[in-house]
């Protein structure tokens, strides 16, 4: 298995990007505490991010609102990835908007396994429980595309791009 650090490591080494662990010490809401957020960061200016992460690591259940991966067994996180929607379909074979119709064939607790997002799949974000020897080396590059794309659309409203 991939651990969370290694995830963590992995996507904060990619350029421009910043990472925010949510904490008591940054006035984060107490549920999100240990969670963590990869923003495109340009300049290395957290003033220049944007309100929404590329890629997430949730490390807890939320209850009443996002407890279907069942991150409450021992050792278990989720990585959480916006990949857009052509590869949103690419990766589960359907459309974000489609969802809704496709969400009762996959259980979202499952580990190393790229699945549709339990709550965002709609937004175009993807989710793997567990990264492991199935998933590890697609997600690592699903987390480069998506830090990519934020990037570029950051570019585009910046006008360089």
């Amino acid at each position: 298995m991939t651990t969370q650090d290694e995830i963590i490591e992995f996507t904060a080494a990619l350029p421009e990007v910043g990472v925010l662990r949510a904490g008591p010490e940054n006035g984060a809401p107490e549920a999100a505490w240990g969670d963590v957020f990869f923003f495109h960061e340009p300049d290395g200016d957290p003033a220049r991010r944007r309100s929404m992460p590329f890629a997430t690591v949730v490390v807890k259940d939320y209850p009443g609102f996002d407890t279907d991966s069942r991150l409450d067994r021992p050792g278990v996180f989720r990585v959480n990835v916006c990949v857009g929607r052509e590869l949103f379909e690419e990766l589960v074979g359907h459309s974000p908007a489609a969802h809704a119709a496709h969400a009762g064939g996959v259980d979202p607790a499952e580990a190393d396994r790229i699945m549709a997002h339990p709550l965002y799949a709609a937004q175009a974000w993807v989710a793997v429980v567990c990264p492991g020897e199935a998933t590890s080396a697609r997600l690592r590059g699903l987390l480069s595309a998506a830090r990519d794309r934020d990037a570029a659309r950051s570019a585009r409203r910046a006008g360089r791009g």
